[in-house]
């Protein structure tokens, strides 16, 4: 039943992105050719409305080709919208390559960059409604995926517990096979053996597999049987809490090989998107908060004796040491390399106080972001001091040395700052590593302006 809701909920879906693109191209025209009064003589509405006619298989195609027919029950917005976005600005790159080399069509190409706009926004905004739509039916139990949950170990636990904390995605755990009884509130159905007779009798949409190490024999067998019965096979290792959120596979000699962490900004392209991003950014906002540096400097100077800036050890990018600068928020101390401070640190000076509960006395990291020591998003740094204990007491701390760190973070707007949970804030920063993307980076940066907080900080 769920391949069949799957299959008219893609022909809705690709119905409707075509359909919206036509009005999308009626509003383009007028913007261009009443509201900004394009140049007389120009060609008709309607030889655009032909061309959304004869582009509309192309955007059904790179659509289906980028996945975003394909199931969205368990990916986040985000990541749907910037398939959309790539398709798109593909798709306009084509149109106006084909525009190059056939001079014959003579469409206007301000008309066409409003249209990519307007149709990008549009369906953006459609498939948004259609997830909140479908969220709440899946809510009411409508919609729902059926799961066969093999085993009862750790990694079968976490995905259940999963399943039950957000009931949107739209799945439904009924029965599970295991060595045992040991899920309460589920059906149990016997062990292992009696697969192939459970699996005919019940017809799930999808079996779950989460086995053992030790179980590992009884897998040859779910598999082929699932694969008989025409049901879909998903497999949890029993390794994942070592493997990443989008894990990379390598071969060689027809051996596959996972990579256990894969992080977007290794590639060329990328960094290379993020340090550029980086840089202008950084030029912009030091010039903006220029006068607001300038007040700083002089309220810190007349507040106590002492340097105006505070230069401290921090570890960065490949464990490498660095000096973070900030304005200086306390009186001279011999705390500074060993000590977090907090809202009520005797420490601090009366406009030291004022300029941390604004972030003031974070600016002059702007200039450690031109320098290339930091970026403006990433894992905040830490000091050296925290860095030696955290490494033997925290798992996979220090993979957050593998990409720069930043001003602010994943971390930070999600609440993890200053003498917050540090399993906490590894999690988080994890997450940002292995799904760092430059929409995700502006969403972060976004949500530091709009969600402000005047929590504690390091």
């Amino acid at each position: 039943m769920i391949k069949e809701n799957q299959r008219t909920l893609n022909q809705i879906n690709g119905l409707t992105d075509v359909l919206i693109l036509f009005p999308c191209m009626v509003l383009a025209y007028v913007i261009r050719f009443v509201v900004f009064q394009g140049e007389p003589g120009h060609i008709g509405l309607s030889y655009y409305i032909y061309a959304v006619l004869c582009m509309s298989p192309l955007f059904w195609l790179l659509y289906g080709l980028m996945g975003l027919y394909d199931s969205f029950r368990s990916k986040n917005f985000l990541t749907e919208f910037s398939l959309l976005l790539r398709c798109n600005l593909l798709l306009f790159g084509l149109l106006l390559a084909f525009l190059f080399v056939f001079k014959e069509f003579h469409l206007s190409r301000w008309t066409l960059l409003i249209f990519f706009v307007l149709a990008t926004m549009a369906v953006s905004a459609k498939r948004w409604l259609l997830r909140r739509v479908l969220r709440a039916f899946r809510e009411k139990g409508y919609n729902l995926k059926h799961v066969l949950l093999v085993g009862c170990g750790e990694q079968a636990q976490m995905y259940y517990e999963a399943i039950q904390r957000d009931r949107t995605l739209g799945l439904s755990v009924d029965h599970y096979l295991a060595p045992h009884d040991c899920l309460p509130g589920l059906s149990y159905l016997g062990t292992y053996e009696a697969f192939p007779r459970v699996l005919e009798r019940i017809s799930p949409d999808e079996v779950v597999i989460a086995l053992e190490a030790d179980e590992y024999r009884y897998l040859p067998n779910i598999i082929m049987n699932s694969e008989k019965n025409g049901v879909k096979v998903s497999l949890i290792p029993f390794y994942n809490k070592y493997m990443p959120s989008h894990p990379v596979f390598d071969e060689v000699g027809g051996v596959s090989l996972v990579n256990i962490r894969h992080i977007p900004l290794d590639n060329i392209g990328n960094a290379f998107l993020k340090r550029t991003m980086d840089i202008v950014g950084s030029l912009l906002l030091i010039v903006l908060t220029s006068p607001l540096m300038l007040f700083a400097a002089v309220g810190v100077r007349l507040s106590s004796p002492g340097p105006i800036l505070f230069r401290q050890e921090r570890v960065g990018l490949n464990k490498k040491p660095f000096y973070m600068y900030k304005f200086r928020s306390m009186r001279v101390n011999d705390k500074q390399t060993t000590g977090w401070s907090t809202n009520s640190d005797p420490r601090k000076t009366r406009f030291g106080a004022f300029i941390r509960k604004f972030s003031i006395d974070e600016l002059p990291q702007f200039f450690n972001v031109l320098k290339g020591d930091m970026s403006l998003v990433g894992p905040r740094p830490e000091l050296p001091y925290f860095v030696n204990q955290f490494k033997e007491t925290v798992p996979l701390y220090m993979v957050k040395h593998q990409v720069r760190p930043g001003i602010t973070g994943w971390a930070q707007v999600n609440g993890f700052r200053g003498d917050t949970s540090i399993q906490g804030r590894i999690e988080h920063d994890l997450y940002y590593i292995e799904n760092w993307t430059l929409l995700f980076d502006i969403k972060i940066l976004f949500l530091t302006v709009f969600h402000f907080s005047n929590s504690e900080k390091m």
